[in-house]
């Protein structure tokens, strides 16, 4: 994976160093943000997180410090932190980076978590086809411990944590937070109904935090920093800098640290070099393969949370993907659209039976074999999952079926029967 150093470079670091290497790790200033979040209490770092705008980096975009402040202070139970390494979404790979390249950041931010939620016990759930990145985060951990930066007494500081890693079993759904949840309990990775939520009956029925690894990346730039000097890095209300993976049909493929609110057609023009062979752009889906597409003339908008709203999109994961003329859009969605029914674990039938019928339905009219009422009823389809599913699965599913036919009704009309 390419590395793009840009605008801020906070987050990306030097790939001529091997950052896995815990003395490098600490000659750069590694865990002076462990040891100054130590010499503060849990509130001022909980209200730090809170300053910094600090927006949940799995997807969803809530913000973090309001997400621990939901922990309870007081609990008969012991508390869990569960970090969401189960990088499956299509088109999202900015999480991979620092499992394999720069772990230490991660494990900071995770002792820092604990430390100001009072949690002693951090699991690392990673993808499980991630083989290398298992065995580099598991090394990594091994050189805290035998530094005392994990473990008993972490820096003499009378505060303990232990940190496991957990590899998941190739699920999709298991980066959605109740069933990795249910995954690292050894049950089948399903979806829970909430209430109640992850932070009051989480992992073990005790209280839990789940955060996504570059949410926790950003916390000891935070305490080092302060969080005004986070928040004024991006834009109101999506403070920091954030990773963009760009993939598709663009000439420099790669990560992108770009701080929040960066013009969405300035990443792929300018940054990423525009499009492949300087083909016409045809769509853009802006944060992994389940945010609705883009057309071309909505691109030129600020890449956050709120800004994609408004065209009826979302920042995601910052998963961005090019798609350039002449690619046809039907191969496109039938891809997205066979990966979700594929990874839909089947507990709720809109999904289970839903997903199914939208395959078929795309399959028919590739192939010639639909009419427009085929149109209709894969809308039908779509809208009938979204939102009536335990997780998002299904939304995630619909969202790219009822862009694409919204968008691009050509594109699809002249596969019909009835075209003419």
């Amino acid at each position: 994976m390419d590395i793009h150093h840009m605008a801020t470079n906070v987050l990306l670091r030097d790939p001529s160093i091997d950052w896995t290497n815990l003395d490098n790790h600490r000659k750069a200033g590694g865990f002076e943000a462990v040891k100054k979040a130590f010499s503060m209490d849990a509130d001022e770092i909980i209200n730090e997180t809170k300053r910094s705008n600090l927006r949940g980096r799995g997807g969803a975009g809530f913000p973090t410090g309001v997400k621990w402040g939901f922990v309870p202070k007081q609990s008969e139970k012991p508390k869990y932190l569960a970090v969401n390494a189960d990088e499956g979404e299509p088109g999202t790979f900015k999480d991979r980076y620092w499992l394999r390249k720069d772990p230490y950041p991660l494990i900071e931010g995770c002792i820092i978590c604990a430390y100001a939620l009072g949690i002693n016990t951090t699991y690392i759930y990673i993808r499980g086809e991630f083989l290398e990145e298992i065995r580099i985060v598991e090394k990594c951990i091994e050189q805290c411990r035998r530094a005392g930066l994990l473990g008993k007494n972490i820096l003499g500081s009378g505060f303990d944590m232990e940190c496991w890693v957990h590899p998941g079993a190739g699920a999709y759904i298991c980066g959605e937070e109740t069933a990795m949840l249910s995954s690292l309990e050894g049950k089948a990775g399903q979806p829970k109904l909430k209430p109640p939520f992850p932070a009051v009956e989480g992992l073990f029925r005790c209280p839990t935090v789940v955060n996504n690894v570059e949410t926790l990346v950003c916390i000891p730039l935070i305490i080092q920093n302060g969080g005004k000097w986070f928040a004024d890095l991006g834009t109101d209300r999506n403070g920091g800098p954030k990773v963009f993976g760009v993939s598709g049909h663009v000439k420099r493929p790669g990560l992108y640290e770009f701080p929040l609110g960066v013009n969405l057609k300035d990443v792929i023009y300018k940054h990423c070099g525009g499009i492949l062979n300087d083909r016409k752009l045809k769509a853009v889906i802006p944060g992994g393969s389940s945010c609705p597409v883009l057309t071309p003339d909505e691109i030129d908008i600020p890449a956050d949370f709120d800004s994609f709203k408004v065209v009826g999109s979302m920042l995601g994961t910052a998963g961005v993907i090019v798609i350039a003329e002449p690619t046809p859009l039907i191969e496109v969605l039938l891809r997205i659209a066979r990966f979700y029914a594929h990874e839909s674990c089947g507990q709720c039938t809109p999904c289970r039976e839903g997903t199914g019928w939208m395959v078929r339905i795309l399959e028919n009219i590739r192939k010639g074999l639909a009419t427009k009422k085929e149109i209709g009823l894969l809308m039908d389809a779509a809208t009938k999952i979204e939102g009536n599913t335990i997780c998002a699965l299904g939304d995630a599913a619909a969202w790219p079926v009822k862009s694409f036919l919204q968008k691009f009704p050509d594109e699809f009309s002249r596969y019909l029967v009835d075209a003419a």
